[in-house]
Order: C-alpha cells, then structure tokens, then sequence
C-alpha cells in the first residue's frame, strides 16, 4: 500500500480527496497525513471526521515536514503559491507529487519544472478522465478546422468562490486549440471583450469566464463559422471526479522516473 499524504486536506477538494482514499476508490493508497494552514480552523482535528466519513486516525497537520517524509506519495491541491513552494522541499525529500493547484505563474510553474527534475510530478490544470479526452478532441478539431474560417472561443462556468479566471482548464483547452491551429495562445488570447473592439480577426481564441452559483466546472469550445458551429463541451457535477483522477494519477506514479507528467500521459491519451 501507498501511502499518501493530502496538501490542503481541510477544502472542498481535499476532502473529497480523504473521503476517496478511505473508501479505497483507488486501491492500493492510505491516507498516511493530511496537511493545511496554520490558522486553518480544522488543524488538529481528525481528517476523516472533516471529511464526513468517520475518523482516519490521521489529524489534519500544519507542517509537509511532520508528514511528508514518512509517506510515499503527495496530492497536493493547496494553492499556486502553496505547492509551487512546496515542490522543492519533496525534491529534496524524493517524494513525487501530484498537483491539481490552478493559476500559476510563470515563476511557480518554473519552480515545479525544476523539482520535476528530481521527481515524478504530475501537473495538470484538470485531473478528470472526460476533460483530458476532451484536450484531445479540442486539439485534433482545430488541426482538422485550421484556414476553413472557423473562429474559436472558449466559455467556462464556475462557482461564485473560484479565484482564478479565466480557469486552468479553459486555459489548458486553449492550449490544446491554439497547438491543433498552429499558433502561439499569447499572442491569439483574448479575454472578455468590451467597448468598440473592431472586427474579430481570423487568428484569435476568445476567453469568457461566468462565475456564480455552485457551478463546479463547465467548458465549452465553439468552433463558428459561416453556416455552421461545433461545441465541445465537458460538465462537471462533482468534485470527485477531479478527485478520483488526482488518486489514479498519485498510483501510477509508482517506480515513475523524474520528470514533468500531465495527466495525458497518466491516461494514456498523449500521441507519440
């Protein structure tokens, strides 16, 4: 058995992730700790009981050192700044990590990238097996559409608390379609649009992010042209998905060499 340490155990995702591993959605992990803020209110409180699945045995820590190196594995779904800093710490521990933290900047993505030169990370801006397919689909679309007048935009719904826009996942789709297009996304990326912006050029992916609710995540990518449109689209109806992929990707990392992994590669779905 794995075990496997939980980086923001006390949020929405983490307890997901708790109530997952302890009712072996995965087999093959144990919850071995739980981690979040120091002035989180559930510190030293049983992660199970947090969780709503009855005790772990496992109190709910504030420090990755107390934990970290007695484990096997770390999910970590904590924040931007929260995991790109703790990445070193695992290198230097040579512990891999999965990490499901969204909005990152360049400097933190820098930050994971050297530490995945010491161990297995996976980094994903969406752990679901549906939403990973669906990169594909997106990517092999815009390849099929390029220079057939098709215009590409992106909207995403998420819920009132998501602090991040646009999401790491509309963000990860216009990846997917600015590769399958042949551009380069900084340059064609535009987000939201006001006023008198003039006509829509041919080479631009248009972001649109609506927040309220509890939308756990929905993504659209609209292919229009002239006569006709396509949608691809992906919803979400809970956080266990997210959760359940987070695990399998914690699992398969077993015996991984080091090295920046995405869950394309966990799933099998990256094209030689």
């Amino acid at each position: 058995m794995q075990k496997v340490v939980i980086v923001g155990a006390a949020g929405r995702m983490g307890r997901a992730l708790v109530r997952l591993v302890q009712g072996q959605a995965v087999p093959g992990l144990q919850l071995g700790g739980a981690v979040d803020l120091w002035d989180c209110p559930e510190r030293g409180q049983d992660a199970g009981l947090v969780a709503g699945v009855g005790a772990a045995g496992i109190k709910i820590a504030s420090d990755l050192a107390e934990v970290a190196p007695a484990c096997d594995v770390v999910v970590d779904f904590s924040s931007h700044q929260g995991a790109s800093g703790n990445a070193a710490r695992l290198a230097g521990w040579r512990k891999p990590v999965v990490i499901g933290a969204t909005g990152l900047s360049a400097v933190e993505k820098q930050l994971i990238a050297d530490a995945a030169k010491q161990i297995p990370v996976v980094m994903s801006p969406n752990m679901s097996l549906g939403v990973n397919l669906l990169f594909a689909l997106v990517q092999e679309a815009a390849a099929a559409l390029k220079d057939k007048g098709y215009d590409i935009e992106i909207i995403e719904r998420h819920h009132r608390r998501k602090k991040d826009s646009p999401s790491g996942t509309a963000l990860g789709l216009g990846e997917a379609a600015a590769a399958g297009a042949g551009w380069n996304l900084q340059k064609v990326a535009v987000h939201g649009r006001d006023g008198i912006v003039g006509e829509r050029p041919a080479e631009q992916i248009g972001f649109h992010a609506v927040r309220g609710g509890d939308f756990v995540g929905d993504h659209t990518v609209l292919f229009a042209a002239d006569g006709e449109s396509l949608e691809l689209s992906h919803r979400a109806t809970s956080r266990d998905t997210f959760a359940l992929g987070a695990l399998r990707a914690a699992r398969w990392l077993a015996g991984k060499p080091a090295g920046l992994y995405t869950m394309q590669d966990v799933l099998g779905l990256k094209r030689a």
